[in-house]
């Protein structure tokens, strides 16, 4: 096991730990406000920092939009299956949770590990190539 202690530093890893700290902040800690701290540090970093920088900015933009899309769509089909109002609002809230949600955190402390190694992470499915 490499001791990253005494390895010069990796070029980039900083950013990349920030943006994906920034992620799962965004996630669970300050939603909104998480998104709009790691759409600025993409839009500062997102020419001039290192390769591995900007992959982490990149994951982390994209999986940020798809939590996004994926709580607009489960938002939707409670508004379909009565409200929420319904008994059925429980049933999206918890599948939505269960699945998506902690599936999304779950590659996000992923990603943050990976930063933290110096190594670049790929969202499954929904990461950029």
């Amino acid at each position: 096991m490499e001791d990253l202690t005494t390895d010069p530093e990796i070029p980039g890893r900083e950013i990349a730990v920030a943006a994906e700290a920034l992620y799962l902040a965004n996630l669970m800690l300050i939603p909104g406000l998480g998104f709009v701290a790691l759409l600025v540090l993409w839009w500062q970093q997102r020419s001039k920092a290192p390769a591995l920088a900007r992959g982490h900015l990149r994951q982390t933009l994209a999986a940020s939009v798809w939590a996004g899309v994926l709580l607009v769509l489960a938002n939707g089909l409670i508004l379909l299956a009565g409200g929420y109002g319904a008994a059925s609002t429980w049933v999206v809230v918890i599948l939505y949770f269960t699945v998506c949600h902690s599936t999304l955190i779950f590659c996000g402390a992923i990603g943050l590990a990976r930063a933290l190694a110096g190594k670049p992470f790929r969202f499954p499915l929904i990461g950029p190539r």
